[in-house]
């Protein structure tokens, strides 16, 4: 079967691609984020593309008439319904005949999330589950003359000490391979118990992956297991999400359809094998090299990919059906692995506390034995560790997706051209504000705005806004609006007012005042929480805040104090700890004393469970406020109030 060059712009995403295969199909394999909300059935017709005949040398491929795809009658329905210009292809029924340049319009993209969860560095020693041992077997003869896997067995035994039981697989390669190898194999042993495969002498590494399943975006960390060694990472979009932004609505979509969980299940379990597939490529690695995986995700993620149904994690008392450590042959996931290939996931927590928490945990549990250590992965539902004299215990807060976009007016994922960082003058009350893509700081009253694609405003420009805001007086600590600071910034919509935060003339980007209550709400549940851990502990204290996850990287240390999400922590104690979850993962990857640590440390986590609290309430509405803003006045609320009606 022939294979094509595919190059999608404006990415520059270069994908090789079979005869007959989707453009569609091809994107999502490769990362190209493309809009659907069908799953490439062609029924949204929102998966448009467009494909240029002619010559490109800028990636050195011509596209013929030939290779065009022959148009599909949904897309030919399309035309004549004028729901598709005549310009344009669907990319799910567009079948690949050659190679093709592919324009995504930035109305069919989705919103190309810019995922960084980068490695940090973990400190651990090298003591993998798997080894490689070379051996030479005695030549046998009429008299000497034992089957050979026992004679493996033995030379394992005599020349290091390891007693292991041979896999199937070995003994259907076994004798192929020394009678090509004059006797001489390498062979692959797990937890010195087991020999699971055997190779020819030749110079291959052993390989791992860690994966981290993020209810947004996938992380895969692949090391080479002979020396510990990094070998390569890459980020993707979770497919999940066009069945929904948060995990709730994922839940949902299984209660509601008969058979959603298998799909969810297969969405990810695609995703992680074309992410694995695209590793062996970048390393030239055979089929058998990468036998090991371990894996943490938070308990939706985690079910969904082992194949369970999530249901009961959507209502309370949010039963988990296991939370101990789990190892699945590959195989029955289907992720293109080795038939001895094995995927291992960390253990959970609690019913919200999930194998991430575990991972992230793990990273830092030598420092938090001894000190009064929060540890906090924000997210939609906030993951909450607080150690203290000994004691470690643990919650979840429903802090929804307002931090990551969601349920905010022009909220989206960080994406190329989302607004990430915010200042406002405390003095003019003028706004300036930086966005994902270009380094310099913007304002609305430069002449060339029109001219920068500024899609709307991220978690990260969500979170420091809102500090803004209040840092410059134009909300007061309840949230409410003040007006009359700046009255030129502010524009009435119905009974309340929304903030300019950048004047454009065709589309403006405003905060309104259910902005500011979504981030409210967000940020007291995250509040409420910590308060809960701390009381339970008694600890008055915190030696240090730690961020952990993608969101938590992208934090000011200074904004996450002003805005009161954390009670009681000043900014000099806050910092961030990258993909934290990852890099646990990791550590059990390639030392296996890790495994036991954290297997034994999660035993010894109290889990509080913030729905039955009596106090959460309390707490909740204590935490609503805004420390660094002017504090409400009974004046100042008539004035509003007599303003919006």
């Amino acid at each position: 079967m022939s294979e094509h060059t595919i190059i999608f712009t404006p990415s520059g995403v270069r994908a090789k691609a079979q005869d007959g295969q989707s453009v569609y199909d091809v994107a999502l394999r490769n990362g190209v984020d493309i809009q659907s909300i069908c799953g490439g059935k062609g029924l949204c017709q929102r998966c448009q593309i467009e494909i240029e005949p002619g010559k490109h040398a800028k990636f050195n491929i011509e596209v013929l008439g030939k290779n065009l795809p022959k148009l599909s009658p949904t897309e030919k329905k399309a035309y004549h319904d004028g729901d598709m210009e005549t310009h344009r292809r669907l990319a799910c029924r567009a079948k690949i005949r050659g190679d093709l340049v592919v324009e995504i319009p930035s109305d069919a993209r989705e919103h190309e999330t810019s995922i960084k969860k980068k490695s940090t560095q973990i400190n651990t020693e090298l003591n993998p589950s798997l080894a490689l041992y070379m051996v030479k077997l005695n030549t046998p003869t009429l008299d000497e003359n034992p089957c050979d896997s026992d004679s493996l067995q033995e030379a394992l035994d005599k020349d290091f000490g390891i007693k292991a039981k041979p896999h199937h697989k070995v003994l259907v390669k076994i004798q192929n391979i020394l009678k090509a190898h004059e006797r001489t194999a390498i062979v692959v042993v797990r937890d010195g118990t087991e020999i699971i495969d055997i190779w020819p002498p030749s110079p291959f590494n052993l390989y791992g992956a860690a994966i981290d399943i993020g209810s947004t975006s996938v992380a895969i960390y692949i090391y080479d297991l002979t020396n510990g060694g990094l070998v390569y990472e890459a980020a993707a979009m979770n497919p999940q999400i066009r069945y929904g932004e948060d995990l709730m609505s994922r839940v949902s979509y299984v209660m509601m359809n008969k058979g959603g969980e298998k799909k969810l299940t297969a969405e990810i379990h695609k995703k992680i094998k074309s992410m694995l597939g695209d590793a062996c490529d970048a390393l030239k690695l055979g089929p058998n090299q990468i036998l090991e995986l371990t894996l943490v995700g938070n308990p939706i993620m985690h079910h969904l990919f082992i194949g369970a149904d999530p249901t009961e994690l959507g209502q309370a008392p949010f039963t988990l059906i296991v939370k101990d450590w789990l190892d699945i042959p590959a195989h029955a996931l289907d992720l293109g692995l080795s038939d001895v290939a094995r995927v291992s996931l960390l253990p959970l927590i609690g019913g919200h506390v999930g194998a991430d928490t575990t991972g992230a945990y793990l990273t830092q549990l030598e420092y938090m034995k001894d000190h009064s250590v929060l540890l906090v992965d924000i997210g939609t539902n906030a993951e909450i560790v607080l150690s203290h004299n000994g004691r470690v215990a643990a919650c979840s807060s429903p802090t929804g997706p307002a931090f990551e976009g969601a349920e905010i007016s022009r909220g989206i994922r960080a994406s190329n051209g989302a607004i990430e960082r915010v200042r406002i003058d405390p003095l003019t009350k003028e706004p300036k504000f930086k966005i994902i893509g270009h380094d310099e700081w913007l304002s609305d009253n430069m002449e060339s705005i029109a001219t920068f694609n500024i899609t709307g405003i991220c978690g990260s420009g969500i979170f420091e806004v809102m500090a803004e805001l209040a840092n410059a007086g134009l909300v007061d600590q309840s949230g409410l609006f003040i007006q009359s600071a700046a009255p030129k910034r502010f524009v009435q919509e119905g009974k309340s007012w929304k903030y300019t935060l950048v004047n454009l003339d065709k589309n403006p980007i405003y905060i309104k005042q259910t902005d500011v209550r979504a981030v409210q709400l967000a940020k007291a549940a995250l509040s409420a929480g910590v308060s809960l851990l701390a009381k339970a502990l008694d600890c008055d204290a915190f030696d240090a805040v730690l961020l952990a996850g993608a969101f938590g990287t992208h934090l000011d240390s200074t904004y996450v104090a002003d805005i009161g999400i954390i009670p009681n922590a000043p900014a000099k104690i806050i910092r961030s700890i990258g993909n934290a979850a990852g890099m646990g993962a990791a550590m059990t990857l390639l030392n296996t004393d890790e495994k036991a640590k954290i297997i034994e440390a999660v035993k010894h986590i109290e889990k509080i469970e913030t729905a039955l609290e009596p106090e959460f309430q309390q707490l909740f509405v204590d935490a609503m406020r805004f420390p660094t803003a002017p504090p409400p006045t009974e004046k100042k609320g008539r004035s509003r109030r007599r303003r919006s009606n």
